[in-house]
């Protein structure tokens, strides 16, 4: 079994992909977004964490946490945030005898993508990240409606109008974080 080495850092700031097992075809997110709000609203009432950003698409979500002063557990949130979402939608997924016989049920990618936040400007870039992911379905970053950009626009963080299509360019968008 590999041996997932994860930088731990007391009250840092990660980036995170979370990925659907299935994913072609597989809008099994959006359509249960509430399941999802709710999953992460019980999750944080018991084991707090601050939402930089966050954006939830078909098949996968992307979003920039920050831990409490002295905490590095976001394994223990992601495992607890996964549990609950996976119980509270109804089971339609194919499973493999594996993950049967273990109790899991199928429905996200066992690992998951995680970033250490290093500087101010790294985290503005993974914002910028999140926030246009959507761009891949629809042609303004604020048609997207699970994204906590429109958050970010009423704190004048963004403007409305910010990424306003495929054909625009943000100037601090450097590429992949």
């Amino acid at each position: 079994m590999a041996n997932y080495r994860r930088v731990c850092c007391p009250g840092g700031t990660y980036f995170f992909t979370h990925t659907l097992a299935r994913r072609r075809n597989n809008d099994l997110l959006v359509s249960n977004v509430d399941a999802l709000r709710q999953a992460v609203a019980t999750v944080k009432r018991r084991h707090p964490f601050h939402i930089h950003a966050w954006v939830v698409l078909l098949e996968h979500l992307h979003c920039v946490l920050e831990l409490p002063s002295g905490d590095v557990d976001f394994a223990l949130r992601w495992r607890l945030i996964k549990l609950i979402f996976s119980r509270s939608v109804a089971a339609t997924e194919r499973s493999s005898m594996t993950r049967l016989v273990r109790g899991e049920r199928g429905i996200w990618q066992r690992r998951y993508w995680e970033h250490l936040i290093r500087d101010e400007q790294d985290l503005l870039r993974h914002l910028d990240y999140v926030h246009i992911n959507p761009l891949k379905h629809v042609e303004r970053v604020c048609d997207w409606p699970y994204s906590t950009f429109h958050r970010l626009v009423e704190q004048g963080v963004y403007p409305a109008d910010w990424a306003g299509g495929p054909e625009t360019e943000h100037a601090s968008i450097q590429g992949d974080p």
